[in-house]
């Protein structure tokens, strides 16, 4: 057989099927990742420049417990760190959660992460301890970590389980900071982010419609 026949045989050859229960990657995937690492990226950058240029002039939009100024704070406070330890911490989370809902497709994460964004924030404001300035996006974390260990169980799917199984062996140590036993640590906003997150478990389909048929998208 001559070199040319051997090369056409091998470039059509079909590529091997992926195993049946391992789920496709969803269409939005690489979007969906490019629009994470573009957030996580905009946390860094607004560290730097508030380190460097403004002297942590950034943190004064934190959130502020039932005070009118701390209203902002429910949007920017999650894009900002006290400290670059604070913004180390949560950026491993963010990322490595994130990543997992995002197999789940771009429009699922982008929902657990806007309703524990705004949900963790409105907690905050509402129940937490007056006199208190609170940054930095531990809610949303929460949040993610709320959904991925909960939705296995509203789901019922195998995948699903799995991964939730899974987030609860690597991830379980944290729930303590769902407990006020730290000082510093806004487990008010740990807890709503984490309640937050649980939600959108139970309720993804009724969001996912809602948003469908009133949004215009």
């Amino acid at each position: 057989m001559s070199l040319p026949c051997l090369w056409l045989m091998l470039e059509t050859r079909p590529a091997p099927a992926a195993p049946a229960w391992l789920p496709e990657l969803p269409a939005d995937f690489a979007q969906g990742m490019t629009l994470l690492l573009y957030l996580l990226g905009l946390m860094w950058a607004l560290a730097l420049v508030d380190l460097l240029l403004f002297r942590r002039v950034l943190n004064h939009l934190s959130i502020q417990p039932r005070r009118l100024q701390g209203l902002p704070g429910i949007v920017l406070a999650p894009l900002l760190h006290g400290d670059f330890g604070h913004l180390i911490t949560n950026t491993g989370p963010l990322a490595i959660l994130g990543t997992l809902i995002l197999f789940q497709g771009l429009e699922v994460w982008g929902w657990v992460t806007g309703f524990c964004w705004l949900f963790s924030g409105i907690g905050i404001w509402l129940l937490g301890r007056p006199h208190t300035k609170h940054l930095g996006a531990s809610g949303v974390a929460f949040g993610y970590l709320g959904y991925l260990l909960l939705r296995g169980y509203f789901q019922r799917s195998l995948p699903t389980l799995a991964v939730s199984v899974l987030v609860g062996v690597v991830y379980g140590g944290v729930l303590w900071g769902l407990l006020p036993l730290q000082r510093g640590k806004s487990w008010v906003g740990h807890s709503v982010g984490f309640l937050g997150g649980v939600l959108v478990a139970r309720d993804l389909e009724l969001m996912l419609e809602w948003w469908r048929n009133n949004s215009g998208f």
